[in-house]
C-alpha cells in the first residue's frame, strides 16, 4: 500500500493555526517525556515512522490526523479525540439551527380521501 500524496496549499497558513499547531506539538513533546518515551518508542509504538513523529512535535501542519490520533491512543487520550467538534457542544451550529425553527408547529389537515 502507498502512502496518499501529500496536499500543500499555496495560501501561507494563518496565524491561530500555526499558534494552534505549536501549542499542540509542544503538548505532544511533553506528553512523550512525561511518559519516559523515546521518539523511537513512541513511533514504533504508534506504528508511525520516526521522521513523523519529529514532524508531529515540530507542529508540520502536513503531518497525517492517522499518525496523530495513533499517538493520541498510545497516551490513553483517543477519547478526547473523538469529543472534539461533538455535536452537542457545537453553540454556533446550534444557534444556527435555532434560526431555522419554525415559529409555529400545526397539525395537518387530514387529505379528504384518507383511511
Amino acid at each position: 500500500m502507498s502512502n496518499p500524496p501529500v496536499v500543500r496549499t499555496s495560501q501561507p497558513m494563518p496565524a491561530p493555526v500555526q499558534r494552534a499547531l505549536a501549542t499542540l506539538a509542544f503538548d505532544v513533546s511533553r506528553a512523550r517525556r512525561r511518559r519516559r518515551i523515546t521518539q523511537q518508542g513512541l513511533a514504533e509504538r504508534a506504528g508511525v515512522s520516526l521522521n513523523t513523529i519529529k514532524r508531529l512535535e515540530s507542529g508540520d501542519g502536513c503531518t497525517q490526523l492517522q499518525a496523530f490520533a495513533r499517538v493520541m491512543a498510545v497516551f490513553g487520550e483517543i477519547d478526547k479525540l473523538s469529543s472534539l467538534l461533538d455535536a452537542a457542544q457545537d453553540d454556533v451550529g446550534l444557534l444556527l439551527m435555532d434560526e431555522q425553527l419554525p415559529q409555529r408547529v400545526r397539525t395537518r389537515k387530514a387529505a379528504p380521501h384518507a383511511f
